[in-house]
């Protein structure tokens, strides 16, 4: 399902999405490389928080800071009224922002396990 980004600007959009949700205190976010496993999209951005009012906010940092660095807007969004799992398709790659019980339910991770994971923490200089 890609839109014509290249996978560099889709591995870009994938960590600045992954950056928005850690610094709205999202947990244990990953980016996987799915595009080997699944015909449909790139990446999958996954990461969760404590209640739907944090998914809810997580969602929209995501969706500002993908837009903010010149990135898409989501084709589809799913999941805000409940804020269980919110979905953002945006085409080339999804972002998962899930409550940690539908996070453990579902186990994305786990059922695409296989593929790459790409590295999106910005590494800080350690003062000594």
């Amino acid at each position: 399902m890609s839109l014509g980004a290249s996978l560099d600007e889709v591995r870009s959009w994938a960590t600045t999405a992954a950056r928005a949700a850690s610094d709205k205190q999202g947990r244990d976010t990953i980016v996987l490389s799915v595009g080997a496993l699944l015909a449909i999209t790139d990446a999958f951005v996954i990461t969760s928080g404590a209640n739907a009012r944090q998914v809810r906010t997580i969602a929209e940092a995501v969706e500002e800071a993908v837009k903010r660095a010149g990135g898409p807007a989501p084709l589809r969004l799913e999941g805000l009224v409940d804020a269980s799992w919110v979905l953002m398709d945006y085409g080339d790659f999804v972002v998962h922002v899930m409550a940690e019980e539908a996070r453990e339910l579902y186990a994305l991770e786990r059922l695409w396990g296989d593929g790459e994971v790409w590295p999106w923490e910005e590494r800080r200089a350690v003062e000594v």
